[in-house]
């Protein structure tokens, strides 16, 4: 990283950042204020209302009636009623009012970054710019929100937030009418219509909406997992904003986001908008892929894009123990456990463990024998709407999902790659035990009862022990 050299002074810190904080402190002296009609600098104290032209500002506007200390201010300020832009960028031709706006402009042309940090080496094109930055060393955040209390170092970031609380959402999408609190968030949100995503991952060519989301991406690649929880250790991809702070809740028991309807409480707002799709029933993202509606609709794209990949069979997340590929990097770390033999979730009733909580959650219901999914066709009750939903497949006839090799159709998104192995011969999964190989990893789980001699389902009238679920439950029909 680059460091800009400068001279210590007496208490150790570089004559740069003792300029720089006497500076922030004269400039947050003087914070505008969201109340206020703009000015063109601080005044004198008691000065505020008084007229301009005892306050050494002689030269008014004739349209407006602002006041200026200099005839060449006040000509600079006409320019914005009459739009006259006399200094124009000879690269892109943009038109500024002032010269000085102009030689900032050009340094996003030619990369001149003239302000550095003295802390971190960062430069920056303006002087404004490394202000704010130094902020970040400081740990000042002079803005602060009246309703929670939260600091933010600019006053565009305290505005910005304090739409969280008036519910204010002044930027609008012209495409689905959806409404943001801030032009950033829209100009990203407006790449879910136009199928923009400039940002490029170098190692699997997949494009993102942000640069953010590509760094996050990239770290799937080089398994970097910087940000450490505290109380477990366990490591993850994204900071405070994101999968930590949403963990650390987990050790906390908050649930910070509530449904008015219900007052149910939820670990992250994204939670909160799903579960409240229950009440509303609106799925705004339908997919229509290669011209053929399928008719599925989601409240989210990034739930429609991960959707789209059972129809584009795209496996952007490889296994590099078996080379086996996943449409989400979810799906590829739980499949890792398998190599590993890691299995975090277990079973308070047996002990079992589990590679994932939503298997934990579905295996627990083994134990209740408790149905409350019930079809509509046939009657037929199921303990997930997972289980219903794939249930229902069988009333109708259509299979989406094709073979490569001999188009054979399958009702599911996993069947095609499952199938596949009839042709290639490949048995991925190893007893490590016997050596006998399988073509899925739930069938090496159950051989490897064999070795163990484990029966983790238990008849709930006789006690007796079962090695497989289906055997118990057709044990149990014979009790009643």
């Amino acid at each position: 990283m680059r460091r800009v050299a400068r001279a210590p002074t007496e208490d150790g810190y570089c004559a740069c950042a003792v300029l720089l904080v006497r500076r922030l402190k004269t400039a947050t002296a003087h914070a505008p204020c969201c109340s206020c009609p703009d000015d063109d600098g601080p005044d004198e104290p008691g000065s505020r209302n008084k007229d301009t032209s005892t306050t050494g500002k002689p030269c008014k506007c004739g349209d407006c009636g602002k006041g200026f200390k200099y005839p060449s201010l006040l000509e600079i300020h006409r320019r914005s009623h009459t739009g006259e832009k006399p200094f124009t960028c000879s690269v892109c031709g943009k038109g500024f009012t002032q010269s000085t706006t102009l030689l900032r402009h050009q340094r996003f042309h030619t990369g001149e970054r003239p302000f550095p940090c003295c802390v971190c080496g960062k430069g920056f094109a303006q002087s404004s710019e490394l202000l704010i930055h130094w902020r970040v060393h400081t740990g000042e955040k002079p803005f602060t929100c009246s309703v929670c209390g939260r600091g933010f170092t600019q006053l565009s970031q305290l505005l910005t937030h304090q739409r969280v609380h008036t519910g204010e959402r002044p930027f609008t999408c012209s495409v689905c009418e959806k409404r943001f609190t801030n032009s950033s968030n829209l100009l990203t949100h407006q790449r879910v219509h136009t199928g923009k995503r400039p940002f490029i991952c170098s190692m699997c060519e997949k494009g993102f909406t942000t640069s953010s989301n590509l760094l996050t991406h990239q770290r799937i690649h080089t398994r970097e997992k910087p940000f450490t929880c505290s109380v477990c250790e366990r490591g993850f991809s994204q900071d405070q904003s994101s999968n930590l702070q949403t963990h650390q809740q987990v050790h906390t028991g908050e649930r910070p986001f509530t449904c008015s309807e219900c007052g149910k409480g939820f670990i992250q707002s994204s939670h909160l908008l799903r579960y409240k799709e229950v009440y509303t029933g609106e799925r705004p993202f339908t997919c229509s892929l290669c011209g053929k509606r399928c008719g599925k609709e989601f409240n989210f794209p990034s739930d429609l894009e991960m959707h789209r990949r059972c129809h584009t069979r795209e496996k952007l997340f490889n296994c590099s123990e078996c080379g086996k590929g996943f449409n989400r990097n979810a799906h590829l770390q739980q499949h890792q456990r398998v190599h590993t033999r890691e299995r975090p979730f277990t079973c308070s009733v047996c002990e079992k463990g589990f590679t994932s909580s939503s298997i934990l959650l579905r295996h627990k219901q083994v134990h209740t024998d408790e149905r409350p999914f019930k079809c509509a066709e046939c009657g037929k009750c199921f303990k997930s709407s997972r289980e219903l939903r794939s249930h229902q497949l069988i009333h109708s006839d259509e299979r989406p999902f094709r073979c490569s090799h001999c188009e054979a159709g399958f009702k599911h998104s996993y069947q095609p790659s499952l199938h596949q192995r009839t042709h290639t011969g490949e048995r991925p999964y190893t007893c490590s035990q016997c050596g006998k190989k399988f073509t899925q990893p739930s069938h090496l789980r159950l051989h490897e009862r064999v070795h163990s001699g484990e029966k983790p389902f238990t008849c709930t009238v006789c006690k007796k022990k079962f090695a497989h679920s289906s055997h118990m439950l057709k044990h149990q029909r014979g009790h009643k």
